[in-house]
């Protein structure tokens, strides 16, 4: 029985969560990957035995195997996803998924839940616009009193502090029910936010059940919130049910072609995850609610031995927090179908990026977690996958190159052999003509990488298209949307691919990373920083382009996907970073998501600094939100010589 479905021993959902068949999910769905993954290695083995394997050919056999592997567990999700989807299965019970229940008839809620949003250096205007939309939302479900919001400050910036605490005031004193919101300021980010979340589980945690997480940008409905309150009610057994964050508001082209491709893809994708992990999913940090008994007493994360990047304080917390819950026998569940739950995401490829490099030293840590003992077999995979989201960079680009060295090693000694004149004009000749047929060999492999990186998109495109186009505009523009988001995802892909690798290495030499604010908001990335930060990546990709051109230009073909992001990674910066191209393409109807054809209360709410998405004005506002006269007050409002706790 799923959420929605009437059970006839009660009023309302039976909300426990059955999974059957749960010990062979996990087996089929890696025998699916390693089978996947061995028919891509034996078609690479077939294209380089025909004279033996070299040393450099079996380097390249071993890094196509790991990065093969890694694509093969992501499409299998997407697979899995899709046909649930199609089916109109729970991921969990199998179960059809029915209509949401309304709550009406149902028993009160038993629990009391805290919503805890920790912030660090914060524009209070928009954590506080957030914290009251969610706080309005969860007065219209009636359950309001079962909930508590508590903004948890680690600020350290004076001047940030002091508009903080005045806004909160200002704030506070329109609320209907104030005494259910508080606001602690602590004196230092010890710990960042997991040591943030930690102090208010010492403090706060026995007077409540359960706390949703909320980063500074969160967004969730209030029923969402109730129904998550409802299921751990109904699941004493569950530690954490994490949902699935959709992104939302963003103006900037790189912005919306993110939202589009999260919004699009991202529940699939989840949903197949779900399918396969089923009691021991991930916690990504926020939008999630937890049981604070349990997470306070075996939440505690551990210090790695020696410094860092690689030692000290773990700068990913979720994935460990979630799997220590699950060792000491706490079941974690992802909940994909539950809507109503938003975050927000860089708006452009520099700010998304430098999240990305912390993000990059914490997986990397995870990995010294694999040989605890107790963890769970899937909590290990996460840990393995979480980093392998970087590494593979590294192997992508180790192959390449390895790659480009087979065939240019092997011109000149192909014009040699010739007896024509000198190889860097022979090789025109040699690099078209005897190659072709080595080249038309690749065929059925690059056939089926193809399959594996874009069919589970394309059955989601599908589906979407002939659903009616869900909330993505009409048919046609999805998608054209669909397309034009899979070629920016073709173009990005080698840039990313080296500013990963760039971060991998700075971590193996042992460089910490600064822990400050995330930029949030739609910025332009000035032309001077574009160049700054992709130089190495241009000149990089230059010289490998030109030396490929010259020794073999058929080769230089096939790598023209890799070398126009990589030449064109200045340009990328600058120009997707744009709001003009971002509202142009709004107004063009492409890059469409549900929550802009259709806006919900909370998202109106809470807007903050533009207005509307895309410099596309929104509707008008169905209620005033106590937060639009906050700045205004603030600016009297002297903030208090005491931090109010």
């Amino acid at each position: 029985m799923t959420q929605g479905e009437t059970s006839g021993a009660g009023p309302g959902p039976d909300r426990r969560i059955r999974i059957p068949g749960q010990g062979l999910r996990l087996p089929v769905y890696l025998a699916l990957v390693v089978a996947t993954t061995l028919g891509g290695v034996l078609l690479m083995l077939d294209i380089m035995r025909s004279n033996g394997i070299t040393p450099l050919e079996g380097l390249i056999l071993a890094l196509f195997a790991a990065t093969f592997g890694w694509i093969s567990m992501a499409f299998w999700s997407g697979i899995l996803g899709f046909g649930l989807h199609l089916l109109g299965r729970d991921p969990l019970s199998l179960a059809r998924v029915g209509l949401p229940g309304s709550g009406a008839g149902e028993p009160p809620l038993t629990s009391r839940t805290a919503l805890v949003m920790p912030a660090h250096n914060e524009d209070p205007d928009r954590v506080l616009a957030g914290l009251d939309a969610v706080r309005s939302s969860l007065e219209r479900t009636g359950a309001g009193a079962h909930f508590d919001l508590f903004l948890l400050s680690d600020t350290t910036d004076p001047e940030i502090a002091a508009r903080e605490e005045a806004a909160w005031r200002a704030w506070k004193r329109d609320l209907p029910r104030p005494e259910a919101v508080f606001y602690r300021r602590r004196a230092s980010n010890e710990g960042r936010k997991a040591g943030n979340i930690a102090e208010f589980c010492r403090r706060w945690g026995a007077d409540y059940d359960f706390m949703v997480v909320l980063d500074a940008d969160s967004v969730m409905q209030g029923k969402t919130l109730v129904e998550l309150a409802r299921t751990m009610e109904a699941n004493p057994e569950a530690g954490l049910i994490q949902t699935v964050p959709i992104p939302a508001r963003q103006a900037t082209l790189f912005g919306r072609l993110l939202q589009f491709a999260g919004c699009l893809y991202s529940p699939v994708l989840a949903t197949g995850q779900s399918f396969w992990q089923t009691d021991a999913a991930n916690y990504w940090g926020h939008n999630a609610i937890l049981r604070v008994q349990p997470f306070t007493e075996h939440g505690t994360l551990p210090i790695l031995s020696g410094k860092p990047p690689m030692g000290g304080e773990i700068l990913s917390h979720d994935f460990v927090e979630a799997a220590l819950l699950r060792r000491e026998g706490w079941r974690t569940f992802l909940l994909p179908r539950l809507s109503g739950s938003w975050e927000e995401v860089p708006g452009n490829l520099l700010d998304y990026a430098t999240r990305d490099r912390r993000w990059a030293q914490g997986s990397l840590q995870h990995l010294r977690l694999l040989p605890s003992r107790g963890l769970h077999p899937v909590n290990r995979i996460h840990f393995a996958v979480g980093a392998m989201g970087y590494l593979s960079s590294v192997l992508w680009l180790l192959m390449l190159l390895a790659a480009t060295a087979w065939v240019l090693l092997a011109a000149p000694a192909g014009a040699a052999m010739s007896g024509a004149s000198p190889w860097w004009l022979s090789s025109l000749e040699w690099g078209t003509d005897l190659t072709l047929p080595a080249f038309a060999s690749v065929v059925p492999l690059l056939a089926w990488t193809a399959v594996l990186l874009f069919l589970p998109k394309a059955l989601t495109v599908g589906l979407v298209f002939l659903r009616g186009g869900g909330g993505f505009g009409t048919r046609w523009k999805l998608a054209l949307s669909a397309f034009l988001e899979a070629l920016f995802a073709i173009i990005l892909a080698p840039v990313m691919m080296m500013i990963h690798t760039r971060f991998v290495t700075s971590i193996l030499m042992g460089r910490d990373v600064n822990w400050d604010a995330q930029e949030r908001g739609a910025r332009m990335v000035a032309w001077r920083e574009a160049w700054r930060r992709t130089l190495g990546i241009l000149l990089a990709g230059t010289v490998w382009a030109g030396v490929t051109l010259v020794l073999s230009p058929f080769f230089f073909l096939w790598l023209t996907p890799i070398f126009v992001g990589l030449l064109t990674a200045p340009l990328l910066a600058r120009w997707t970073s744009s709001r003009s191209l971002g509202a142009l393409a709004r107004r063009r109807g492409l890059f469409l998501v549900p929550s802009e054809v259709t806006p919900s209360m909370e998202l109106l709410d809470g807007e903050v600094d533009q207005p509307g998405v895309g410099g596309v004005p929104l509707p008008s506002r169905p209620v005033r939100s106590a937060r639009e006269s906050v700045s205004e007050k603030a600016k009297a409002d002297p903030p208090p010589s005491v931090v109010p706790s």
